[in-house]
């Protein structure tokens, strides 16, 4: 097996080798996702984007894979998600219920359940596109917090909204959003990235592009990830920031769908084990938090989401074994 395969979070990668092992990291990791994600609705009377958006698509990627968990952890979810006409009523309090934030993150999660096979219906991804198409700023982004805001794992910046719903709106028809995608791509090409978490984010989206521009960006973005790298291992959200879970969890997630060069693959593996190394005994990772250190239910599920996608898109080094 190779060191790594790359998640297909857009069309036109191979299939990853499917596996079954309970007893790793990840494994650990979606079995506390299994047991954690549907208590949110019942409990709450709401859903909400960290359990149901962020942990949502690592539990989707991990059935596809086969890893085992009682299907009906995502049912409610995966029901939720069909109905993005309810997701501006959701109920619940403060950012939770913010509607570009539901927008993005519902439609990440549906986009991810439909491409691994959990929907059928693309009509729901359609009108998903469509809500989401509504809220892209005339520069071609889309912002859910202030424009200069960072981002945190359930609460994306800029650069990250702007690679969710980009994708978004390819899976559900890049014929009737093409000018959206095209004012994106744009966006995506010419703003300059400034941070780690955001060169992850346009490595994500731009990792493809063959053109001068994207060329540029990606080299750029490969840069600011190469120098932000902890002494051991793992990223913070700048170059001279503290290492965070989430944001190494981001950067292994772009990071897997660069070309294998020598040192990727070796930051990769660095990465990797930062994660393991930081996992808790129940399966979980302590929260990212903006500022650092704060208590944060929804931040803890959203940063396992992300830690849990990263785990599953680089499996173990058959070396190292």
């Amino acid at each position: 097996m190779n060191f790594f395969w790359i998640i297909p979070l857009t069309v036109g990668f191979a299939e990853p080798q499917k596996v079954a092992a309970a007893d790793t990291p990840q494994g650990r990791a979606v079995a506390f996702l299994a047991r954690e994600v549907p208590r949110w609705s019942p409990a709450n009377r709401c859903f909400s984007c960290h359990n149901n958006g962020d942990a949502a698509r690592a539990l989707y990627l991990a059935k596809h894979l086969s890893y085992p968990f009682p299907g009906k952890a995502l049912e409610d979810t995966t029901e939720w998600l069909m109905q993005p006409e309810k997701w501006d009523h959701n109920g619940g309090e403060g950012p939770f219920n913010d509607r570009k934030l539901a927008r993005i993150q519902f439609g990440a999660a549906l986009t991810d359940a439909l491409e691994w096979g959990f929907v059928k219906d693309r009509r729901a991804s359609t009108r998903a596109a469509e809500l989401v198409a509504e809220l892209q700023h005339p520069d071609g982004s889309w912002q859910v917090l202030e424009e200069r805001s960072i981002g945190s794992p359930a609460t994306y910046g800029p650069f990250w909204a702007t690679f969710q719903a980009r994708r978004m709106l390819q899976q559900a028809d890049a014929g009737k959003f093409k000018r959206a995608l095209g004012k994106a791509d744009q966006w995506l090409r010419k703003t300059e990235a400034k941070t780690v978490l955001d060169a992850a984010a346009v490595l994500m989206a731009l990792a493809d592009g063959e053109d001068d521009a994207a060329v540029k960006q990606c080299r750029h973005c490969l840069a600011l990830i190469r120098k932000g790298e902890g002494e051991k291992g793992g990223w913070g959200p700048y170059v001279n920031s503290p290492v965070e879970n989430f944001d190494t969890a981001a950067v292994i997630l772009a990071l897997a769908r660069m070309k294998k060069q020598e040192d990727v693959v070796a930051m990769l593996r660095r990465g990797r084990a930062f994660l393991i190394a930081r996992q808790q005994p129940d399966g979980s990772w302590t929260e990212t938090t903006r500022p650092a250190g704060g208590d944060s239910y929804a931040q803890r599920i959203s940063t396992t989401g992300w830690a849990t996608l990263a785990l599953l898109a680089v499996p173990p080094d058959q070396r190292s074994r």
